[in-house]
């Protein structure tokens, strides 16, 4: 039995949802890759999982331990993408929202993004 094809959606709310959805996708099987990626580097490396020291997130530094394949590069760059997808989703949408013109929902998913912004900003300053 084959599926039928559905013609796209012509409401421009109803094409972010789809997009959302397949960006949530993505983001899913980034971060799962990424994740798996990073576990596999420390089992070849031959760190205990239950005595390893983990280094303190350095955004600076994810990209040359990723190119240097070292396993935390991989790890933290797959915890970033699993607290950002979320982020993507209320982000998009707060887009829908506004396209429907659905303001209290438009406002609920505005006031979701300010408590992130200000709750990443706060770990940010605590710790510097």
């Amino acid at each position: 039995m084959t599926t039928p094809i559905r013609p796209a959606p012509s409401d421009p709310a109803d094409r972010i949802e789809l997009a959302i959805a397949g960006i949530l996708g993505v983001t899913t099987v980034v971060a799962m890759v990424l994740l798996l990626a990073g576990v596999a580097l420390m089992l070849a490396s031959g760190v205990s999982f239950d005595s390893a020291t983990f280094p303190v997130f350095d955004p600076a530094r994810v990209v040359g331990d990723i190119l240097a394949l070292r396993p935390e590069g991989f790890l933290w760059a797959g915890i970033v993408v699993v607290v950002l997808t979320p982020v993507l989703r209320v982000t998009g949408e707060l887009v829908g929202f506004a396209l429907r013109r659905d303001r209290t929902m438009a406002l609920v998913a505005a006031a979701i993004l300010v408590v992130v912004a200000v709750s990443v900003v706060t770990v940010l300053v605590w710790e510097s």
